[in-house]
């Protein structure tokens, strides 16, 4: 399950981009907003946020105007770990590295084709838990 929420400046990206998903056999839940009437950010992270951490195995995208509020705001959130992205091979190591489970777009600096791009190694990576070390840093974030 894909959680979705963007605020009224990545309105228009989020609704692209869950077209993609779904068009990939993707279930996808938007949670907001649903207009470019101006919202707040920390709103609609705290909804992907409980989500994220009431449904296991699932995972979120956001997107603001930067992605730099709403991946701050996601963070606050118990047993979500939300990385900003902005390159392909960014997302690989966030989710090899970090295990990942949301990601954060900024609309006015990532095009829409990007984030599809981007999109396809969130979702097709795995988490490298078998290194130790990668295993120990995201068992230490879950404790914090």
């Amino acid at each position: 399950i894909i959680y979705m929420g963007s605020d009224h400046a990545g309105y228009k990206a989020k609704d692209e981009l869950k077209a993609y998903l779904k068009g990939k056999g993707y279930e996808v839940t938007d949670l907001g907003c649903f207009s470019e009437e101006p919202c707040d950010y920390p709103d609609i992270a705290r909804e992907v946020g409980e989500k994220l951490s009431e449904i296991a195995n699932s995972r979120g995208v956001l997107i603001c105007g930067s992605g730099i509020g709403i991946s701050i705001a996601a963070n606050k959130m118990h047993g979500v770990r939300c990385a900003l992205v902005y390159e392909p091979e960014l997302v690989e190591t966030a989710r090899e590295h970090n295990d990942v489970n949301c990601v954060a777009f900024g609309a006015r600096y990532v095009h829409v084709e990007k984030m599809k791009v981007m999109m396809d190694k969130f979702l097709e990576t795995p988490f490298d838990g078998s290194t130790e070390r990668h295993a120990r840093r995201v068992e230490k974030m879950n404790n914090m």
